[in-house]
């Protein structure tokens, strides 16, 4: 009995506290995890499985892009479209579309070789402010009269446009003239898009395919099509290096360089000459601008370089040897820059070609440009193409071998405080 008194009571104990207890309190702060529960079971495999693609680590790569066109690179970039086009790289290959050549910037081409009509021509090879050359429906070079049996080696193939630098008129030259059935070759660096095998379309003398003719937008940028459907997606290439430039502007080895019947070096063989010098830290971009040819902005009579010599060689500038040189406004590239090579025409008797050299560094000791035998090629500016450009023999300017030397020796120096 007295056991039972004693358990109500504790019951009767508890009921009371339990009446008195406060409202439930916030939940507390999460503890820490437990450990890792085991493995479960392989997921279905085959065509049930289930496919997790990572996540990218870096920004897609594009692929299968494929050429556009310049036309519609300029529909967004209008402004460098119409300056590009200015220049000679997107005339290096013209078709002549159903009898009709195309219209050249600032040069004309009157017809085609002797023996042919426009509706005779394929392509126009160069035709931009030194010379062209004529493609036939086949794409062979026109080396000889239509149809002709008996190789005329003094045929006139080669168009020269007027020089007015040199103050040479439009004539007509020779090029490989009677070799039968010679290849346009030149695709790698007058075309975009360029493939080495096979030929263009049904072009048998042509050696290669491409994309586009001449040097377009793409041919230094890339495909544009993925670019051109998304423009904020695709990045276009941005290849600001010489040797995206060396692709196609340079001849093996200056030294080495193949010269003309007028002996001067042949081609542009501008990095093989810039190569010889200092210079070669130098990109292309930083004096030349892509999208603007030298030949448009002498046209404009505006600054042909982004950087003036002066840039850098301020006190050559202001240290000359000959006062009467900066009088009669002799700028640096006539002495450091002048014309070596020979793409259409030159002028032996004034030391002048129609392409001016990359080499700038004059030899003061060196009076001509090439070796005894006339193979070799010297790596700097020789004194007869320096000064004899003005200081031409038989005229009141004329100076001797042993003058030039003396006045090219420390020109530049600066003279002794007095």
């Amino acid at each position: 009995m007295r056991k039972l008194l004693i358990l109500g009571s504790l019951a009767l104990l508890v009921g009371v506290l339990s009446a008195c207890a406060g409202p439930e309190g916030p939940v507390g702060p999460a503890g820490p995890a437990g450990p890792a529960g085991p493995i479960g079971p392989q997921g279905p495999s085959g065509a049930n499985a289930v496919q997790v693609t990572p996540a990218p680590t870096s920004a897609p790569v594009p692929t299968g892009a494929t050429y556009v066109g310049s036309q519609t690179c300029g529909a967004c970039h209008p402004d460098i479209f119409a300056s590009f086009q200015k220049t000679g790289h997107a005339w290096s290959l013209s078709p002549v579309t159903d009898g009709s050549p195309s219209q050249f910037p600032f040069t004309d081409i009157p017809r085609p070789p002797s023996g042919y009509t426009w509706a005779d021509i394929s392509y126009i090879v160069g035709g931009y402010n030194w010379r062209a050359l004529f493609l036939d429906k086949n794409g062979y070079v026109i080396t000889d009269k239509p149809g002709a049996t008996v190789s005329d080696t003094a045929y006139l193939n080669q168009y020269n446009l007027t020089d007015a630098v040199l103050n040479l008129p439009s004539n007509w030259g020779s090029y490989h003239a009677g070799q039968a059935k010679l290849q346009m070759d030149c695709g790698a660096c007058h075309t975009t898009g360029y493939r080495p095998g096979g030929h263009q379309a049904d072009l048998e003398g042509t050696t290669g395919s491409w994309a586009q003719p001449g040097v377009q937008c793409e041919a230094c940028h890339g495909p544009g099509s993925l670019h051109a459907g998304n423009p904020y997606g695709f990045q276009m290439r941005v290849d600001r290096s010489a040797a995206l430039c060396t692709q196609c502007h340079q001849q093996g080895d200056f030294t080495h360089a193949a010269l003309t019947a007028d002996g001067f070096v042949a081609q542009d063989p501008a990095y093989s000459e810039l190569h010889q010098s200092k210079h070669l830290a130098l990109d292309c971009v930083l004096c030349h601008d892509p999208h603007q040819g030298v030949v448009q902005l002498r046209q404009a009579a505006a600054p042909t370089t982004r950087l003036a010599c002066t840039s850098c060689h301020y006190q050559e500038a202001i240290y000359q040897k000959n006062p009467l040189h900066q009088q009669l406004k002799v700028s640096c590239v006539d002495c450091h820059m002048p014309r070596i090579v020979e793409s259409a025409q030159a002028d032996p008797a004034v030391f002048s070609g129609d392409i001016r050299a990359h080499l700038m560094a004059i030899n003061p000791a060196q009076v001509s440009q090439f070796s005894a035998d006339g193979k070799t090629t010297f790596a700097q500016v020789s004194l007869d193409y320096a000064c004899r450009r003005c200081h031409i023999a038989g005229t009141a300017m004329a100076l001797s071998d042993d003058q030039l030397i003396q006045m090219a020796t420390d020109y530049h120096s600066r003279p002794p405080a007095p």
